[in-house]
């Protein structure tokens, strides 16, 4: 198993285990390859939820460049209600985790 299937597995363990959910593994693998080599970064790895910054970093690269979303206070409340799901006391919130979670939220499963 390479460095990647091993964090995709990670991942499919996390979306399990804190959300009770079985991934979609085709997606999963989709949106880590999308973010190439950033999966690999401790930093760039994950996403803090009390950086506004951040947050404003994932609703306009990933909600509305990669998934084509149209601004609006639905994209706030969305990520806000993944963040929220994750749990504030979690300090590893992975970036795969998160934006898979977004694409399901919003049912932007085709963008992949």
């Amino acid at each position: 198993m390479n460095q990647r299937e091993e964090l995709i597995a990670k991942y499919a363990t996390d979306l399990k285990e804190k959300f009770n959910i079985d991934a979609d593994m085709d997606l999963l693998t989709k949106i880590t390859i999308g973010l190439g080599p950033s999966i690999y970064n401790p930093d760039s790895s994950t996403v803090s939820s009390s950086d506004v910054s951040e947050l404003d970093r994932v609703k306009n690269n990933f909600l509305i460049k990669k998934l084509g979303l149209i601004d609006s206070s639905a994209l706030d409340e969305g990520i806000t209600s993944v963040m929220e799901r994750y749990g504030q006391s979690n300090r590893n919130k992975y970036r795969v985790v998160v934006y898979y979670l977004l694409t399901k939220h919003f049912g932007k499963e085709a963008a992949y």
